[in-house]
């Protein structure tokens, strides 16, 4: 079952009125599936936040036929089943990584707080954050403010969860944190789709890969055949470099 798809995708950008449009996304298809780890990847600049963009409703593409759940219309319903996480997301500093959670569960609608709360606890605690639940986000280092804003992602149970860099300024022993909550999360049913240029990473917990180049589709599918199509030594990094850069 498809949770996402979309069909010739087009997105175009103009720097001012008086320059002409570069078309940035060239029109391509992907999916994801339900309950699958979909890893997104391409060169700086391939389109691919552009992509995540369009499929939020925060940037509108110049053409494409898109299905959420089965349904045409990104509409409130749609969104409450969907997570995000930007490559560079916002955070109201004054507010304890408890109080960030909270606030942004109750945007979503449709917990009591009671449940809000207990959401908020067990996310702090597989975030490994949970000493630092009363303390301000301003005092929270970067990787950890990574990690508190993956929660907010997942505080409502999404069905589909997109995130952009997720691991991106996070160490060793956060990375790791990271892919095992990526892993759980979807080991209960819900789809992963997020973006990295960190290829063991990727290789390691993708099943299933979409991959842009300067705006058009590479490739989509399974990790392990694209792997396989390859001569058996080569890794996806080294296939990323010599194909995709």
């Amino acid at each position: 079952m498809e949770v996402f798809s979309v069909k010739g995708l087009k997105k175009s950008f103009q720097k001012n009125f008086y320059s002409p449009k570069q078309l940035v996304l060239k029109g391509f298809d992907f999916s994801i599936k339900a309950g699958s780890i979909t890893g997104f990847l391409g060169a700086n600049g391939a389109g691919k936040t552009t992509t995540m963009k369009c499929m939020l409703g925060l940037v509108f593409p110049d053409e494409g036929e898109f299905n959420y759940f089965g349904e045409p219309a990104l509409n409130s319903n749609i969104k409450k089943k969907l997570g995000f996480l930007p490559e560079r997301p916002y955070f109201y500093q004054y507010l304890t990584g408890h109080e960030f959670l909270v606030f942004y569960g109750s945007l979503t609608g449709g917990m009591t707080k009671k449940l809000l709360k207990s959401r908020a606890d067990d996310l702090l605690k597989k975030m490994g954050l949970w000493g630092a639940r009363d303390k301000a986000l301003r005092d929270y280092s970067k990787g950890m403010l990574q990690k508190v804003g993956l929660a907010q992602a997942l505080i409502h149970e999404p069905e589909l969860v997109v995130l952009d860099e997720p691991m991106s300024g996070l160490d060793p022993d956060g990375r790791k944190a990271m892919k095992d909550i990526i892993l759980e999360v979807s080991s209960q049913g819900t789809a992963i789709f997020f973006s990295s240029h960190l290829l063991n990473d990727v290789e390691k917990l993708c099943k299933e890969l979409v991959i842009l180049k300067e705006g058009a589709l590479m490739y989509q599918g399974e990790t392990s055949k694209l792997l396989n199509s390859l001569d058996g030594s080569v890794s996806l990094e080294d296939y990323f470099v010599k194909d995709i850069l």
